[in-house]
């Protein structure tokens, strides 16, 4: 799975690297080394313009984190759906219809995964975190999927509070240093797979499963850090200092 994750990259840095032609300034999101579910995260995705209604802009969006499928009858179901597995993502009847037309890439440093490890004095099993990041240093496009959700409890559905977008992470089995960690990892996308996969009109779900391939080996680094991610309340580049 992949419940935390890192995204520090600035904005700018962000429009550059994904091309995108639509952000607002005034959606900008501070960095955070410590994401956790429901939190507000930056997602690019392709859609009409938000102003005319017309044509297909490239956005930086913000979205939460924890999709909330179209016909739920609460928020909160979204703390439950923070992952969506490639194998069915295609076919659950809460991903589906965003598989085919609401796709995102979600950009991440890297990801945390925790592996149990027993205390062989008392026997006790404790889990001990990672942070696991590409080699090369660049940003990981996390695979995601995103929905909207009407508020029944706002009368007005033109009122901005009434609709709330949020976003799912697909995930894979896990190969090369994440496999020794934990069995499932996010999936990321290569540059050469953004266009197909952002595009909303392209709607083959055998096409677009075939872009969900695992990584190749020799991509990902691994590295032990402090138990301080474990809280959500901890922020900072601190949490990834190597554990001694």
């Amino acid at each position: 799975m992949c419940g935390r994750y890192a995204s520090t990259r600035s904005p700018q840095d962000l429009t550059q690297l994904f091309q995108v032609t639509d952000w607002r300034p005034e959606e900008a999101l501070a960095p955070s080394w410590n994401v956790a579910p429901t939190d507000e995260v930056y997602a690019v995705l392709e859609r009409a313009d938000r102003e005319s209604g017309e044509g297909v802009a490239r956005q930086l969006r913000t979205l939460r984190w924890g999709l909330v499928p179209s016909w739920a009858k609460d928020v909160k179901i979204g703390a439950r759906m923070i992952n969506a597995r490639v194998e069915t993502v295609h076919e659950k009847p809460a991903f589906r219809s965003a598989f085919a037309r609401r796709r995102c890439l979600l950009p991440a440093d890297g990801f945390y995964e925790w592996d149990p490890v027993e205390d062989k004095a008392s026997g006790k099993v404790h889990k001990k975190p990672y942070f696991i990041h590409p080699t090369d240093g660049q940003v990981m496009a996390l695979a995601g999927l995103y929905e909207y959700w009407r508020d029944p409890d706002i009368a007005d559905e033109d009122d901005p509070d009434a609709w709330r977008t949020t976003c799912t992470i697909i995930t894979t089995e896990a190969t090369d240093a994440a496999g020794r960690v934990h069995p499932r990892m996010p999936l990321a996308l290569t540059p050469d797979h953004y266009d197909t996969w952002l595009d909303p009109a392209h709607q083959d779900t055998d096409d677009l499963r075939a872009l969900l391939t695992q990584p190749a080996e020799g991509r990902l680094q691994t590295r032990a850090v402090t138990t301080a991610v474990n809280n959500v309340r901890n922020n900072g580049p601190h949490l990834l200092d190597e554990a001694t």
